[in-house]
Parts: structure tokens; C-alpha cells; sequence
């Protein structure tokens, strides 16, 4: 990991100058149950534990409850990586979760037709 004076972790023409699973050490698998609609909020308690600057930027974006998805978008980082960061707060007690509170279908036909309308009034 560069230190603080080693410049800065993106760069205007490149883009991100660290790959995104280098972020998560590796690692592909988040500790916590964690889907894109999960709902994030720090705790404003004390963070036990080294976090690099991606947890603290995630952290940062928690102050109100939060989707992974949004998280990772901010982020600019895959879901996987993005779940792999808050699981970590989530086990260091930095963050809470709150599943979604309903889920639908995806593949539901009324759903999907009420999409397309949707769609269709747009266009």
C-alpha cells in the first residue's frame, strides 16, 4: 500500500492506479450477508483496526442509510470488492446493516410489463 506521499491513488488520464482487488487484498468474499439493496449506516462508533483509504471513503459515504450499490458506485469499484469493504466495517463495528425491507420478484411478469411502459412512455 503507497504511503500518503506517494502520490495519489487515482490519476486524471488513467483512470485508478490500483487494481480493485488489490483493495480487498484479494479477497472475493465478504464476511457479512451483504445483496446491492442492503442498507449501510455507521455507527459513529470508535473503528477498531487499520482501514485503508477505501474503508474511509466508504465510511464517509455511510452517514445516512445507504445501498451497497450506491456505495459502490460512488466508489467506483466492483460490488464484490465494494462488499468485501463494508463487510470489514461491519466486522470492526464501524457500520450496521439493514436488509431491504421487500423484495420482488425479478422475474415477476407484472413487474417486468410495468418496467416496459415505463420504458416505452420515455421513449
Amino acid at each position: 500500500m503507497a504511503a500518503p506521499h506517494d502520490g495519489p491513488w487515482l490519476d486524471a488520464s488513467a483512470g485508478r492506479l490500483v487494481r480493485p482487488y488489490t483493495v480487498s487484498g484479494g479477497r472475493t468474499r465478504p464476511t457479512a450477508q451483504l445483496d446491492l439493496l442492503t442498507q449501510v449506516m455507521a455507527t459513529g462508533g470508535p473503528v477498531i483496526g487499520y482501514l485503508g483509504p477505501e474503508h474511509t471513503e466508504a465510511l464517509g459515504l455511510c452517514t445516512a442509510p445507504t445501498s451497497v450499490a450506491e456505495i459502490a458506485a460512488q466508489l467506483k469499484l466492483p460490488a464484490v470488492v465494494t462488499k468485501v469493504l463494508l463487510s470489514d466495517l461491519v466486522d470492526c463495528g464501524a457500520l450496521t446493516l439493514r436488509a431491504p425491507d421487500f423484495y420482488h420478484n425479478p422475474t415477476d411478469r407484472s413487474l417486468l410489463e410495468a418496467v416496459l411502459d415505463g420504458l416505452r412512455r420515455q421513449l
